[in-house]
């Protein structure tokens, strides 16, 4: 499901350079976001008139997109003449970052540098974080769950035959002042109506107007009916309203829990089975090219630059399967490609294509397909994190593969099992083989069940062929693999009654 979610920075700033002679710089901040490789100017913030030390009150809001690259550009000015034209400025430092190291830090304090990045003398920016709202097609942005249970009786008729057929609409009023339906109860044969309902506001309806607040809760409501109440002196209502009991959830979005510091684990698993092709040869799937890439580094490439935003250290085990490994040529299905058994933990995702291009020359490419080791090494580790108390961690396999599964059964099941855990698995298809089977584990079109006919509890499987966007603009295959993250993550944590670690962002 498609949503938007729109986040708040405040900016503050420290030490900043004094570009005046006979007082202070006046600075203000200026944000640029990167739109084909060049800067746009998103807003800027008053001046701050000398100080070098500013909390500037003027805020910068911008959409946030998880499964983008957003990248951001803070840049200072020192305000010399009444001029919007930047160059006639001095100019203080800047800071560049994409919106996700931002977010998934809520509040992050940097040097600023200057154009040739050179330090900005002892010049830091600090940002901070919060969430505006997020909206979804059909609802308000960032509402609260009311759980009431409401008995309603009237005594108005309004059938000539028989008596009414009353029911509850529920309404919320959203920033524009109309109002949206967002629950209406089933239709009673009697005068009353004895429902539990989840609503965030109400309105007026056709039998009486009746207003609930969820700060000012009263215990009975009088149902109005305007036209009745002008028409007849004596009118005194169309019945009551009772409302038994009320309960108040928060409606945690996905950017609550990163705001909150939960961390995406993110390791990366790479298929070294013979039906690759000899690496050494150009029609090796795992050949690289004159320019340095290939189907299997593009893939790491795409989704790693943007999940390595939401891990603060950064570091990420990445797995081989398929191969023989020295010394004694044994085949693996879980090894690390580092060759580093205790710690198979790269740095970054560059750190990751740096260890799968050395590893290539030093191992011999075998099979079979088998996925559950893999997912199975990555599951242990989540399993571990069911005894967190608030949605601290959260653990995205990636596997890119190029043929059909060997231990379907097996990987089934581990699927199964996986989607009890906070886990989610992202499968990327090289070449231009069969993935039928790849589209079956997708849970797409119908529920995943394992070789014993236990069900999944949620589909944590996104599966894409990489061939589907290979004429593409790179960013839209991350877009493609990475859409349904958020909303298994969220599904996740509410399934388990789990709050954000932080939930300061409320």
């Amino acid at each position: 499901m498609h949503c938007v979610t729109r986040v708040e920075l405040s900016v503050c700033c420290g030490n900043l350079l004094d570009r005046d002679v006979t007082s202070k710089s006046d600075p203000f901040c200026v944000l640029f976001n990167e739109v084909d490789s060049s800067w746009v100017e998103i807003g800027r913030t008053e001046t701050a008139v000398n100080n070098l030390n500013p909390v500037f009150g003027v805020k910068f809001k911008v959409d946030y997109h998880f499964e983008e690259v957003q990248k951001l550009k803070f840049a200072l000015f020192d305000e010399d003449k009444c001029s919007s034209q930047l160059y006639e400025h001095d100019f203080l430092g800047e800071y560049i970052c994409t919106l996700g190291v931002i977010v998934s830090n809520k509040k992050l304090h940097r040097p600023l540098t200057l154009a040739n990045s050179k330090p900005a003398g002892k010049g830091t920016i600090t940002v901070r974080t919060s969430c505006l709202y997020t909206s979804f097609p059909q609802r308000n942005p960032r509402t609260k769950n009311m759980s009431t249970h409401t008995h309603t009786h009237t005594h108005t008729h309004t059938d000539f035959f028989g008596k009414s057929d009353p029911y509850l609409e529920f309404h919320k009023q959203g920033d524009d002042g109309k109002w949206m339906l967002v629950h209406r109860t089933e239709k009673s044969n009697t005068a009353d109506v004895r429902k539990s309902v989840h609503c965030v506001g109400v309105k007026r309806g056709p039998s009486g107007n009746f207003l609930l607040c969820v700060l000012l809760l009263q215990i009975e409501f009088e149902c109005i009916n305007p036209k009745k109440q002008k028409k007849k002196k004596s009118y005194k209502n169309s019945g009551i309203i009772i409302l038994k009991s009320c309960k108040v959830e928060r409606d945690y979005t996905f950017l609550d829990y990163i705001l909150g510091g939960c961390q995406i684990m993110f390791t990366v698993g790479i298929d070294f089975t013979a039906s690759n092709g000899n690496p050494r040869e150009a029609s090796s799937l795992h050949f690289i090219n004159p320019l340095g890439s290939n189907e299997y580094l593009s893939a790491i490439l795409a989704v790693g630059q943007i999940i390595q935003d939401y891990d603060t250290d950064k570091m990420f085990p990445a797995l081989g399967f398929g191969a023989q490994l020295p010394p004694d040529w044994k085949v693996s299905h879980e090894f690390a490609i580092n060759f580093d058994p205790t710690n198979p933990f790269c740095q970054g995702v560059e750190g990751i294509a740096q260890a799968y291009s050395v590893c290539l020359p030093h191992i011999r490419f075998y099979g079979p397909t088998n996925f559950s080791p893999i997912i199975t090494h990555v599951a242990r580790f989540a399993t571990q994190a069911l005894q967190q108390e608030t949605a601290a961690q959260y653990f995205t396999l990636l596997i890119i593969t190029d043929g059909v599964i060997s231990d379907m059964d097996e990987t089934r099941h581990a699927i199964v099992q996986a989607a009890k855990l906070p886990m989610s698995i992202i499968i990327i298809g090289v070449g231009n083989a069969d993935f039928a089977a790849m589209e079956f584990l997708d849970g797409d079109s119908s529920v995943l069940r394992s070789y014993t006919g236990e069900e999944a509890v949620r589909d944590i499987v996104q599966f894409v062929p990489f061939r589907d966007f290979r004429n593409a603009p790179k960013e839209t295959l991350a877009k493609s693999v990475l859409a349904e993250l958020p909303q298994q993550v969220t599904q996740y944590f509410k399934q388990r009654n789990l709050s954000p670690s932080n939930t300061a962002s409320e």
